[in-house]
């Protein structure tokens, strides 16, 4: 059992001038932390809570469904957006757009996606091997982005014999980032294993003048206390460990502020959770779309509970909210959530890789030469 925090341990996060209380960051994920999804975290704590990520290029030019992934609900402050961008050119513009229209608060920089596809066109995780590139990028960014806050989250490296989180939290303090945050696996690993916290003290040690943030295996609060107090990190950023759990908010809140959380809502509550978040996605990408969003959240927010296959294989199907009321009738209200699900890694499961690079890459690491445009391909995986 980890001790509830004490008062004043943990003082809040300042990420320029957003002060961010519980010291608590929603990572983005592809197709999952879209403005819906957002809001339903937000009734539960409060946070960081991101965008899904945005390719620079593509909002650059005006493509429809980057510009929907890159809108707000209404109300929702602060704007946190994730930007991924291979080259300076368009980085610097997309940042310049964004602030000058005043459509964001914080602006996070991605230099963590382990997909192939991105790797092998030198994309992704593979910038960082780069480090010229690397700062031309941040460095057109950050001059782009006048008052408005910009951190940059990154892996540990390609794997272990490529480790590049060192310099490349370096970078983000030179060339004046607000924050950094590390996920603590190699691209190799994706997310496979255990995250090594050890990373995140050593980027602590190396980074003295803005915040390190640690990202990996948050899978309950009192993991959040246990990182920051074995690593000395400003913060805490959460990715899978709240998929079909949003009341993980609350938690983490309850701990930053020395309580014991809360038992987890029974499966009448979580029942009306799937509704809840059915109904704001509906609301947000009509009925159709917004039920098709909702289906990968369904095996999230029932698993471990009694008879849990047979309702996904209901889930799954639904196309209407009439549909989901209808698979969600019958169901037990006072049957507890399981203790066996509270840790159960949930989102991705891809075992391990050999992370593709372009050919020659490694011979090339002093170049400063962005990649091809195809290494901006608007894939997850921070």
């Amino acid at each position: 059992m980890v001790p509830p925090a004490a008062q004043g341990e943990f003082a809040p996060l300042f990420i320029g001038p957003l002060r961010v209380s519980p010291p608590v960051v929603l990572a983005p994920m592809a197709g999952v932390t879209n403005a819906p999804f957002r809001t339903l975290c937000r009734h539960f704590g409060a946070g960081l809570f991101v965008s899904e990520m945005i390719a620079a290029r593509a909002l650059v030019e005006g493509n429809p469904r980057t510009e929907r992934l890159a809108s707000f609900a209404a109300g929702e402050s602060p704007r946190s957006l994730q930007l991924y961008a291979t080259e300076p050119r368009s980085a610097g513009e997309a940042v310049a757009r964004l602030v000058g229209e005043g459509r964001v608060d914080h602006i996070d920089l991605n230099f963590g996606c382990p997909v192939p596809k991105v790797t092998r066109r030198g994309g992704g995780a593979a910038i960082p091997l780069k480090p010229r590139l690397l700062q031309s990028i941040v460095r057109a960014a950050v001059s782009r982005a006048a008052a408005t806050p910009v951190t940059m989250k990154f892996r540990t490296g390609i794997d272990e014999n490529l480790q590049t989180f060192l310099d490349s939290g370096r970078i983000a303090q030179e060339e004046g980032c607000a924050a950094v945050a590390l996920h603590a696996r190699s691209a190799a690993q994706l997310y496979d294993g255990a995250a090594n916290w050890s990373k995140i003290a050593a980027l602590k040690d190396a980074v003295r003048e803005i915040p390190v943030l640690g990202n990996g295996d948050i899978w309950e609060a009192q993991d959040a206390l246990r990182m920051m107090r074995s690593t000395g990190c400003d913060g805490v950023v959460v990715g899978r460990g709240c998929l079909g759990r949003p009341w993980l908010f609350r938690d983490l809140a309850d701990v930053f502020d020395g309580r014991a959380p809360q038992d987890p809502p029974r499966l009448g509550e979580i029942a009306a959770l799937m509704l809840q978040l059915a109904q704001l996605l509906a609301g947000h990408f009509g009925e159709g779309p917004g039920l098709r969003a909702f289906r990968k959240h369904a095996a999230w927010f029932t698993k471990g509970f009694p008879g849990s296959a047979q309702l996904r294989a209901r889930l799954v199907q639904v196309c209407s909210l009439d549909d989901l009321r209808a698979a969600l009738t019958g169901l037990n209200p006072a049957l507890p959530f399981p203790p066996q699900a509270m840790r159960v890694p949930r989102g991705k499961k891809s075992g391990r890789q050999r992370v593709a690079l372009p050919p020659g890459y490694l011979r090339q690491l002093d170049s400063a030469t962005p990649p091809p445009r195809e290494a901006e391909a608007a894939l997850s995986g921070g």
